[in-house]
């Protein structure tokens, strides 16, 4: 459905899944978990596994924190997109990456819920893609001292308004890590 011409293929992105990241992040393990599984099936299904790494002057490139989770590993051929800004496609080659691939329909992962990965999302449907959000595959950290809610309602809210999501030709949506097809 992708508003997209001749893009037919399927890709999932892992945002920023890093160790200063995810850190403190909600159900940290299970998110990963589900992250590893997701990267597995991509991968036997043959769908590009796109990722995702951010960095600024709180999170410095190279520095341990920066380094993506031990638990999750890219193989060599998986394209790293390096960004500085939440939307994962602002200033970045993503776009040309995905083209490159052929992908019109993307499976959404990582953290953090309330920042890069809202804003990817946003960036990818306006951007012409359908954009799934992997309802049970993204984290976020406790905001409340701040005054946003608890952690779990942020993600069960970011489930809630996405999983109706369209835009003319295109649409949006969630979907758990065990209904997850990449064909």
């Amino acid at each position: 459905m992708t508003s997209l011409p001749d893009r037919p293929h399927t890709a999932l992105l892992v945002i920023d899944v890093q160790n200063d990241v995810v850190a403190d992040a909600h159900n940290r393990d299970g998110v990963i978990a589900n992250i590893a599984v997701l990267v597995g099936k991509a991968r036997a299904e043959g769908a590009p596994v796109i990722w995702v790494q951010h960095s600024d002057d709180n999170l410095p490139k190279d520095s341990d924190g920066w380094q993506y989770v031990p638990e999750l590993t890219r193989e060599g051929p998986e394209p790293l997109i390096h960004k500085q800004y939440g939307d994962s496609f602002e200033a970045t080659d993503l776009e040309a990456v995905l083209a490159e691939r052929r992908v019109g329909r993307l499976f959404v992962t990582g953290a953090q819920t309330d920042a890069c990965i809202r804003s990817t999302l946003h960036g990818a449907i306006v951007r012409g893609y359908d954009a799934t959000l992997v309802s049970d595959a993204h984290t976020t950290e406790d905001q409340t001292r701040w005054g946003a809610p608890p952690p779990d309602q942020v993600i069960a809210h970011t489930n809630l308004y996405w999983q109706d999501q369209t835009a003319p030709g295109r649409r949006g949506g969630t979907a758990p890590t065990d209904s997850v097809d990449f064909v």
